[in-house]
């Protein structure tokens, strides 16, 4: 059922070295990109991480994107991956997990900061949360389908890791806002885990309706 794994993964990664020096807290622009199968653009160290979090079989991880990394593990890959845009053989799925979400709390402007707060507080259904995708710049839109592809992903496997829908929308939410006031961001948060809730169950139920077009009749 891991349709997003075709959808969402790179379709080659090659270990060309980002144009920036650092592969956190820059903008999309400085990075080196590639297109994943959905024709995304995403930095190549996003696609790395998520290439390694599955082949490791993160996605059946227990509290996957939940549990905390090992600090010094995590600055230990971060640093490798700024020196050669390489991710370490030992690398565990929690540190790749964690790395993937730093990236985003870390990214200038937030993914999320461009759209209305009060129509993301607003959003009740599928539909509202899609017609909303809308209005991000189309580079940030490109990067909210690939992670909500992989939270849907993460979300598939709930059976085994214990992360449904709206467990992985709650982990990501406080990392796609760059709120600043520490009561605000709270109150924010819940309202982005409402959105982010909304459009992994409508990704989950695409891939549904697309298996059942593929069965024959």
């Amino acid at each position: 059922f891991l349709l997003g794994i075709q959808s969402s993964m790179i379709v080659s990664v090659s270990g060309v070295r980002a144009c920036s020096k650092t592969a956190f807290g820059v903008s999309t622009e400085s990075m080196q990109c590639a297109h994943d199968a959905r024709g995304n653009s995403v930095p190549t160290i996003l696609l790395l991480l998520q290439r390694r979090l599955y082949e490791q079989g993160g996605l059946k991880t227990e509290g996957i994107f939940r549990v905390a990394a090992d600090g010094a593990q995590e600055q230990r890959v971060r640093d490798q991956l700024d020196l050669a845009a390489s991710v370490p053989e030992d690398a565990d799925v929690h540190c790749l997990a964690g790395l993937i979400k730093a990236w985003f709390r870390e990214l200038p402007g937030g993914l999320l900061d461009a759209l209305p707060e009060e129509e993301v507080a607003r959003c009740a259904t599928e539909e509202a949360a899609a017609r909303l995708i809308g209005k991000l710049p189309a580079a940030k839109a490109a990067l909210l389908d690939w992670a909500v592809q992989l939270m849907a992903d993460v979300a598939s496997e709930e059976a085994r890791n214990r992360m449904g829908t709206r467990n992985v929308a709650m982990v990501f939410a406080p990392n796609m806002t760059e709120e600043v006031d520490p009561l605000t961001a709270l109150k924010y948060a819940v309202q982005v885990m409402n959105f982010l809730n909304l459009l992994i169950e409508r990704a989950l139920r695409q891939r549904q309706q697309d298996q059942k077009k593929k069965q024959p009749k």
